[in-house]
This record gives C-alpha cells, sequence and structure tokens, in this order.
C-alpha cells in the first residue's frame, strides 16, 4: 500500500513539477507571476488531442509538436500581454494576466466547447507487479517523461548559453542588460521553455486520465503554483521537488481524507512557509549551482 500511494504521489508531483517550473522560471527573471500559465497547460491538452486525431497517436512525435506549439503560445502571450508593461507598476501587470488567463479558457470554451473529450490511447497499457503495488505502462510513461524533461531543463539552465542569460538576468537585470543581454530575447525563451514544460505536463495528464477539457487549467494550475512556493519561487531545483513532495503527501493525504485533498495541499504550504519563509530552498538560486 505504502508503495502504491508513493509511485501514485510522484507522478502527480512530476506534473505539477513540470508546470511550477514555468511559474517560477519568469517569477525569477518577470518578478511577477503568470496567471495565464495553467490555460497554456490546458491548451497543451488540446493541441495533444488534435495531434492524436489527424496524425495518429504516436507519442515521440505528439510530444516535440505540443511543446513546439504551447512555447509558441507561451512567447506570443509574453509579446502580446506582458512585454509592452515590462516597466509599468506590479498591479497593472497582475491585471493583465488574469485577463490573458480569461482569454485562453474562454477561447478554448468557444472553439472546443464545455465537453470533456478522449485522448486517443498512445502505447498499449500493461500492469506489472513491484511488490505489493500495480505499476502500468502509463504511468511509467507519464513519470518517465516528466523526470526526462526537468533533467533536460536543469542542464539547459546551468549549461547552456541562453540558460546562463537567464541566470544573469535574474539576479540583476540592469547589469545583464549592460553585458550585452537582451531581456527581449531572455523573456522570450523564458516564457517559451516554461510554456512548453506546461503544455508536456497537459499532455501526459490528458494521456493518463484519459480526459481533454477547457476547465483542466485551473485546478491544475493553482497546485503548481501551491508547489512553486513550497519549493521556493524562483528556484529551478525548488520548483522540482516542491512538486514532488506536494504529489506524495497529497496522495498520501487523499487516502486517509480523500475528500480534503484541496486542502491538504494548501496546508502544506502554510506549513512550509511558516519555518522557511522562502520555501524549501530559499528561492532566488538560479544563478546557484545545487
Amino acid at each position: 500500500m505504502f508503495l502504491q500511494q508513493l509511485v501514485n504521489g510522484l507522478m502527480l508531483g512530476s506534473v505539477y513539477a513540470l508546470i511550477a517550473l514555468g511559474y517560477t522560471m519568469v517569477y525569477g527573471v518577470m518578478k511577477f507571476i503568470n496567471f495565464a500559465h495553467g490555460d497554456v497547460y490546458m491548451w497543451g491538452a488540446f493541441f495533444g488531442l488534435l495531434l492524436a486525431r489527424y496524425t495518429g497517436p504516436h507519442f515521440l512525435v505528439i510530444l516535440p509538436l505540443v511543446m513546439l506549439l504551447t512555447g509558441l503560445l507561451g512567447a506570443a502571450v509574453e509579446k502580446v500581454a506582458y512585454r509592452p508593461l515590462r516597466k509599468a507598476p506590479r498591479l497593472v501587470v497582475t491585471t493583465s494576466a488574469i485577463g490573458m488567463s480569461i482569454v485562453l479558457s474562454n477561447l478554448a470554451l468557444l472553439l472546443i466547447g464545455s465537453e470533456t473529450f478522449p485522448l486517443p490511447a498512445m502505447l498499449p497499457v500493461r500492469v506489472f507487479h513491484i511488490g505489493n503495488a500495480l505499476i502500468n505502462t502509463t504511468q511509467i510513461l507519464v513519470l518517465g517523461t516528466a523526470l526526462l524533461l526537468m533533467a533536460i531543463l536543469y542542464w539547459f539552465i546551468n549549461r547552456s548559453r541562453y540558460g546562463k542569460a537567464i541566470r544573469a538576468a535574474s539576479e540583476d537585470r540592469e547589469t545583464a542588460g549592460l553585458m550585452g543581454i537582451s531581456m527581449d530575447q531572455v523573456s522570450s525563451v523564458v516564457f517559451f521553455v516554461g510554456s512548453a514544460m506546461a503544455g508536456a505536463a497537459g499532455l501526459l495528464v490528458g494521456i493518463y486520465y484519459d480526459a481533454v477539457y477547457s476547465t483542466m487549467g485551473f485546478t491544475a494550475g493553482i497546485k503548481a503554483f501551491t508547489a512553486a512556493i513550497i519549493g521556493g519561487i524562483g528556484s529551478i531545483p525548488g520548483a522540482m521537488i516542491g512538486g514532488l513532495l506536494l504529489g506524495v503527501v497529497e496522495n498520501f493525504g487523499a487516502s486517509v481524507m480523500s475528500n480534503y485533498t484541496d486542502g491538504i495541499a494548501f496546508a502544506v504550504m502554510i506549513l512550509v512557509l511558516l519555518f522557511k519563509p522562502g520555501g524549501l530552498f530559499n528561492a532566488y538560486i538560479y544563478q546557484k549551482r545545487v
């Protein structure tokens, strides 16, 4: 029973972590919360649904295409809703973020409707016994893909040229600009990468639950935001650990109090912040090698 709950929790937490990475990347550089991020996650699931129907349920083809499309959507959101307001008061940017979230969710409702759509199966489902736990191929696919994407992102942030620019901008945007780093490019890359991760999470959740619907981004976005805060918003490793921790705690809590799943998530966040106000990783550590 313990192993089964642990596996289920890690799978759920890995999805939270993928979405939380977008929140934490944007905040680390731009110092505001992208409230439209959960809706980008929802669009990732819809892009996966459309691609599966018209190109066939080929996961290795659909995943990069979904990440590309949601990455472009995130970059477009940044250019339209945030870039013109870069020097505006924080409240104005927050209002724009909420407005963009409403636009994206209502656009999905208008174009796709309020129905719940099944996602074509991406691979045969087989069940494996590990001790007393039952683990199927879909769970392995979700958890393995999420962990691989997080590892790739960690490498990108710490080793690539754009990753170094992102870390420099998160530490001091003005100095980074004086050193020749384009904040427009950094912002576009941050939104593209963070949105691509959210899109991948949307596809994985659609595959696991075999359900895609226009309001699926709200709850997932709130949970991922909670995970980012627990880990220390602004910290890449914090978002990863926070997401995994939240998924495990929430899953174990749901096995005892199934009607209070959401309350458990926020109770964990409050407890962490009471003892570590900056989150588990104390935030703002793009620039540190951990």
